[in-house]
Order: structure tokens, then sequence, then C-alpha cells
């Protein structure tokens, strides 16, 4: 067991870095694209179940979390996208000896610098959204006990304030996941 973490204390060979990078890149992606799935469901149930409501129900407190949720879908796109430049730049890294196709150590670090930088940036405001989000439902929650909640529809918590939540977790999980691998490439090549 010692040697496997001697290993990864050694700075990689290009061939494998290129092969870890090339798997990481492909698990990034597919978990990505699901969880990121998962979301836009999430967010689109939201959506629509919003826009059959009535304005007397409708929360200004929860748009802002459809905003936030929105943002962070765009953000995830980049991220999926990015996924796919990262397995890009593996097979490049994995040509035999054409060092002009293949690019430098330089690029790869900036990539997975980007890739991180979005994904903190996409962490934040998942979070910001979430923690936006769970102080409408829990105000929804203690505005009144549940037995008066339908003489007034407004503090009723709907599966839209759920459907939310639920967008806004899942791009905090996809994100987080994208900063790990970046953070996790990027330490390994930097050494």
């Amino acid at each position: 067991m010692l040697d496997n973490l001697e290993s990864l204390s050694h700075p990689p060979s290009k061939r494998e870095f290129a092969a870890t990078f090339l798997l990481v890149s492909r698990i990034s992606f597919w978990v990505q694209l699901a969880l990121g799935a998962i979301s836009v469901i999430a967010l689109s149930l939201a959506w629509f179940s919003r826009s059959s409501l009535t304005a007397k129900t409708n929360s200004a407190g929860i748009g802002f979390g459809i905003f936030l949720a929105i943002v962070g879908v765009i953000l995830l796109s980049f991220r999926i996208y990015w996924a796919l430049h990262y397995r890009r730049m593996a097979k490049l890294l994995q040509t035999p000896n054409s060092s002009s196709i293949q690019p430098k150590k330089e690029d790869v670090i900036k990539a997975l610098r980007i890739g991180l930088i979005v994904s903190t940036i996409g962490l934040l405001i998942g979070f910001i959204a979430s923690e936006q989000t769970v102080a409408v439902i829990l105000g929804k929650a203690l505005a009144q006990p549940q037995s008066l909640a339908v003489y007034q529809p407004e503090n009723v918590i709907r599966p839209l304030d759920v459907f939310v939540m639920l967008a806004n977790v899942n791009l905090i999980g996809v994100h987080l996941f994208g900063g790990v691998t970046s953070l996790g490439l990027l330490y390994w090549v930097e050494d």
C-alpha cells in the first residue's frame, strides 16, 4: 500500500498522466452529465409548476433560487464541455512522438485551472442558491402551523420549493465533483 502512495507522490510520466487524465475526464464527463440532467429535470419541473401557479402563491425568494440554479446549469454546461476538452487533450498526449501536436504541460495546467475556477464559482452559486431556498422553505414552515396553511396558500411548502432545492443541491455536488477532479489532476501534474 505504501508503494501505491509513493507512486502518486512522484511526478507522473507523460504516459501515466495521459492514461489517468483520459480515465478521469471520462468519469468526470459522465458523472457531471448525469447529475446535471437531474438538476435540469428538477429545475424544469420547478419552472413549469411555478408558471402554473397563481400570482398570489408565487414567492420572490424561490424565483431568485431558480435564477441562481439556471446560472449554475450554465456553468455546468461549460464544465461538461470542458470535460470533453480534457478528453481531447488526454488523447493528444497519448499520440506517439508528435510533439508539435501534443499540448504542453503549461497548457494542461492552464486547462485544469480554468476547470477548477469554473467549478469553484459554480459551488459558490449553488451554495448561495441552496441557502436562500432553504431559508424560504424554513420561513414557510415556521410561518404558521400546517393546519392553518389552507387559509394562507403562500405559506404552503409546494413541490416547486423542493424541486428548486433538489436542483441546487445537485449542482453543488456536480461542481464539487468537477472541482475535485481538476484539483487532483492539477496537484499531480504540478509536482
